[in-house]
């Protein structure tokens, strides 16, 4: 397992690389609850910078690109690429093998595409990585004060 620079992985996350490889990349945040695992001899998980995993999201043996947002509760099945700038909605379910081109949304079940993005959800995606960044900040400077 790789873990990136200021990356941070939450309460009650689950990686396990038991089996393959999960790569996560730099200022990248696992929002509390989610799960992310690999297919043996198949699969591994691969997480680029700058993205934000939602809350109790599932990534199976997917790739995420860079400056990405997936949704609370979305789950990415074995296979599936979601493309740079992307953005998955809470709840998807991106079915397996599915690629996601670059700044796009996706929604539903299964995740279909509902819209390309633009400046803003890009900026979104940015402020959303980033204030995760400064929330690692926070905590780890509260710890340091009362260890």
């Amino acid at each position: 397992m790789t873990i990136g620079r200021d990356s941070s992985i939450w309460y009650n996350a689950v990686l396990r690389g038991d089996v393959n490889p999960i790569r996560i990349g730099d200022r990248t945040n696992i929002q509390d609850g989610a799960t992310l695992h690999t297919l043996y001899k198949k699969s591994v998980v691969e997480i680029g910078n700058d993205v934000s995993v939602g809350h109790n999201a599932n990534i199976h043996g997917a790739k995420i690109e860079d400056n990405c947002l997936i949704g609370i509760g979305s789950t990415l099945l074995d296979g599936v690429v979601v493309g740079t700038g992307s953005i998955v909605a809470a709840n998807s379910l991106v079915l397996s093998n599915t690629m996601i081109a670059p700044h796009t949304m996706w929604a539903g079940v299964p995740a279909k595409k509902v819209k390309d993005i633009g400046p803003d959800q890009d900026r979104m995606i940015h402020r959303n990585a980033a204030g995760y960044l400064k929330y690692s900040e926070w905590y780890k400077a509260e710890e340091e004060q009362f260890p």
